[in-house]
């Protein structure tokens, strides 16, 4: 179905989306409180409370434990409910049902059904002199009201930045998984690693098993966070490396073996379906969270677990789009993301030759981004991703890559096609074989960055792309 194709009530999803988009965003001084959800819930008759609940916050991984987890929930036959973001080129992406996003249809009429209810938000809030819903407040509504309707066991919730105030956070968590905390959306979290860690342990609630990924700063988050649970009288709490471990990993085709431990028993030899020690971790954190909200008591049926695992596709994050050359694509924008990052390409990957293509938001710490991925990449292609807004300008970009990389590895191409292309020739020119191994394009930077060169490849790209290597000139 068309993107622009209206539904049965004469509205395309598009109209829906731009309608949607054009609300307030959610961080700023005045959003900072859970009135308006809470509010727009108590109008629905609280639906939120007919199905349990995992609540996924953290720095990095969010998107791939989410997903992790909605996949064991439903192998173990459980209806699930699955709300991320960002979207990547769908807004229909952030909502799925038993593993498959609404339809084009369903979307708009589930905006249908509850914007009569965003307007009595609004108006309340506007009389108290407060701003309508935000754009997020708005997406979240229409997860609970889709997932309440379908009904199902279980919504797996991912945050949309921090967690206290986050619009997710109206809901209750049965599990809270807390991933690694690092420096990231300072402007809204806080300039410190400890600050970020008190808006994140914000999702723990009265009962709530408490699970923790592994910690970058783990002296100085892990007290915050056990705090948090002791003052909120949370069920248990388990942390990685203690009560939770990856007790081995090696690298398989197309991803990892892991064998993985929690209180209730060791899995054994689990295929996980993406590189990198980082997503071994996620898929840990995934099993601990889906043993509680499965309706069983221990451990869970391991064949089950390595069925579901092995199918969780993440799109945006390491993702492999194309081979010869070999394209992959990743939307991380952090620190902590670049490392994961180049360490999953130099443990599964034997490239002689990587081109970076990098467009990213100006408000990232984009000097240190990229510092940490200097010593993959052979050249940088510098650009713009379509974000007018919020990305930092090519000719920006290109100053601070020169520092990194010296003016010799860099280039720039202010279009991002331009760029893939002008990335794909490069390696084109040092293949002598023409067989494309051992030369690579990575495309980084930022999810919107992501989302636009899945696009590109999937649908625009250049007519030379789209051919095998033999046949190009």
């Amino acid at each position: 179905m068309s993107y622009e194709h209206p539904n049965s009530q004469g509205r395309s999803i598009r109209e829906v989306e731009r309608e949607i988009m054009a609300r307030p965003a959610e961080h700023n001084t005045t959003n900072l409180n859970l009135d308006r959800m809470r509010a727009i819930l108590d109008l629905m008759g609280n639906p939120e409370r007919s199905f349990r609940v995992v609540h996924i916050t953290g720095t990095n991984g969010k998107g791939s434990t989410a997903r992790m987890t909605e996949a064991i929930a439903r192998a173990y036959g459980l209806r699930t409910g699955l709300y991320t973001s960002p979207h990547l080129e769908r807004i229909n992406e952030r909502i799925a049902i038993d593993g498959r996003e609404l339809s084009d249809d369903d979307f708009v009429d589930v905006y249908e059904q509850i914007k009569d209810l965003v307007a009595i938000v609004d108006a309340k809030s506007a009389q108290e002199g407060g701003p309508a819903m935000s754009f997020f407040e708005v997406l979240t509504a229409m997860a609970v009201w889709a997932f309440a309707d379908a009904p199902v066991d279980v919504a797996v919730v991912e945050v949309g930045m921090g967690g206290m105030w986050d619009a997710t956070n109206a809901l209750d968590a049965d599990a809270a998984i807390i991933g690694p905390v690092d420096m990231d959306h300072m402007q809204w979290l806080g300039d410190t690693v400890e600050q970020i860690a008190t808006e994140k342990a914000g999702i723990i609630k009265p009962g709530s098993t408490v699970i923790v990924g592994p910690q970058p700063h783990e002296d100085e988050v892990m007290p915050i966070i056990e705090a948090a649970a002791r003052e909120r009288q949370a069920s248990e709490i388990l942390r990685d490396g203690r009560e939770l471990e990856v007790v081995a990993r090696q690298p398989a085709v197309g991803g990892q073996v892991a064998t993985l431990r929690t209180p209730n028993g060791t899995y054994e030899d689990l295929p996980i379906d993406k590189f990198g020690d980082h997503q071994a971790h996620n898929a840990l954190s995934a099993l601990a969270a889906a043993e509680v909200v499965a309706p069983v008591n221990g451990a869970l049926n391991s064949d089950l677990v390595a069925e579901a695992l092995s199918q969780v596709k993440v799109p945006g994050r390491i993702e492999q789009a194309r081979s010869s050359p070999t394209i992959i694509i990743d939307g991380g924008h952090n620190l902590n993301a670049a490392q994961s990052l180049r360490a999953a390409i130099e443990e599964n990957y034997s490239f002689e030759q990587v081109v970076g293509v990098v467009a990213m938001m100006r408000d990232k710490q984009v000097e240190e981004y990229l510092g940490v991925l200097e010593p993959l990449l052979s050249q940088i292609v510098v650009t713009e991703n379509s974000w007018r807004e919020r990305v930092m300008p090519a000719e920006e970009l290109e100053v601070i890559a020169k520092r990194v990389f010296g003016p010799d590895r860099v280039l720039r191409r202010d279009a991002l096609p331009d760029a893939i292309q002008t990335a794909v020739n490069l390696v084109d020119e040092q293949d002598e074989l023409g067989v494309g191994y051992g030369h690579g394009v990575l495309i980084c930077g930022s999810f919107v960055t992501a989302g636009d060169a899945r696009a590109l490849l999937k649908e625009h790209m250049s007519p030379d792309l789209r051919k095998p290597k033999a046949e190009r000139a």
